[in-house]
């Protein structure tokens, strides 16, 4: 529904949106925007290429819309850092803001609710090579084990969902090759020939 809200009121500047998180971090779209409901005009460049300049317009605009609404810093549910970092439910909760305001004929759905996950950081001791630190992991903190395959897996299926795949077992799919090479191929931004590798390898010779 925002993406749409966006799309409209944006259609005569030619911006489409498709992605809040990849659309938006930059400033550009929510320039746009403000200056088109606010009737407005910021003080800052259109375009900002560099994470500097894009850091700074964020600023700009966070004041604005803070003005406008009429927020003290202690009610923003968003930030500079967390826009630029491409947060989703920051970006969530400064579009719904902004729609409310400017737009509150705007039918957005009532009692939404939206899971979170926060991930903890943590290090283990390492007595030993850096190579040994899974082995000190498996050790010492086998509580922490599934936690850090969740954040694997979270972190294959970003890259390699943009192909439509799946991972759900570390273990099982990992274990021919097929995805691990894929993945690389995603990583460092090359097409892999699929002639040069068996897709679905069906002897431990394919697989090697």
């Amino acid at each position: 529904l925002l993406i749409d809200w966006i799309n409209r009121t944006l259609q005569e500047e030619h911006i489409v949106v498709k992605s809040l998180e990849e659309d938006l971090y930059d400033g550009l779209v929510l320039h746009h925007l403000l200056e088109k409901l606010g009737s407005f005009k910021l003080d800052v460049d259109k375009m900002a290429l560099t994470e500097k300049k894009q850091r700074q317009k964020l600023s700009v605009i966070m004041e604005a819309v803070a003005k406008c609404l009429q927020l003290e810093q202690s009610q923003l549910k968003w930030s500079v850092e967390s826009i630029l970092t491409k947060d989703l439910l920051s970006t969530l909760h400064l579009l719904v803001a902004i729609a409310q305001h400017f737009d509150p004929s705007l039918a957005l759905p009532p009692n939404v609710q939206v899971e979170t996950i926060t991930i903890e950081v943590f290090l283990v001791p390492v007595f030993g090579p850096v190579d040994d630190a899974f082995d000190e992991l498996f050790s010492r903190a086998p509580d922490k084990l599934e936690a850090v395959k969740k954040v694997f897996l979270q972190f294959v299926n970003q890259h390699v969902g943009k192909l439509g795949l799946s991972v759900k077992d570390i273990e099982s799919q990992f274990s021919d090759g097929v995805i691990l090479l894929i993945l690389i191929g995603q990583l460092e931004g090359y097409f892999l020939n699929l002639r040069n590798f068996f897709l679905t390898p069906a002897s431990t010779t394919e697989m090697v």
